[in-house]
């Protein structure tokens, strides 16, 4: 069986992200997406609201399971069985991070095996970060989120 990890904040989940993921469907038999917790950051939305909007985008999947973790990501994998991470890419600058990651993780587990997923052209500008700079000032974001991310 192959099982794949989806690692992320999803503070928000972009257009971006579901593209990855959506793409990535055909190529496991399960997906964890898997909200990373991390006790020294405080999140702009809280784990609950972006778990809500995970399971309400990709209820209808019944390969995806939404889950939250803190701690290693090869951690997480071993204890799920899976042997492949997914990983987006929007610019070089993605690259030589997840790059690096990719091979610490591949050294700490041998059996894991990190998929790039190129981000089409059209979403390569879409970040969390800028989606949250943009919701600081008042700004639209519509364009850059899926229809259920929804806050007051």
């Amino acid at each position: 069986m192959k099982i794949a990890v989806f690692p992320g904040s999803f503070d928000p989940i972009t257009i971006g992200h579901v593209d990855i993921i959506m793409r990535s469907l055909g190529l496991f038999d399960k997906i964890y997406i898997a909200i990373g917790v991390n006790s020294n950051k405080r999140p702009f939305f809280e784990l609950k609201k972006r778990r809500d909007w995970l399971n309400s985008i990709f209820k209808k999947y019944s390969q995806i399971e939404i889950i939250e973790y803190s701690g290693l990501t090869v951690d997480l994998c071993k204890e799920l069985n899976a042997n492949y991470i997914i990983r987006g890419l929007r610019n070089n600058k993605d690259f030589d991070y997840e790059k690096d990651i990719a091979q610490l993780n591949f050294s700490l587990n041998g059996g894991i095996e990190t998929m790039f997923f190129l981000s089409q052209p059209k979403f390569a500008h879409i970040s969390s970060t800028i989606v949250r700079e943009i919701i600081k000032f008042g700004g639209d974001v519509k364009d850059f989120i899926p229809k259920e991310v929804i806050w007051e």
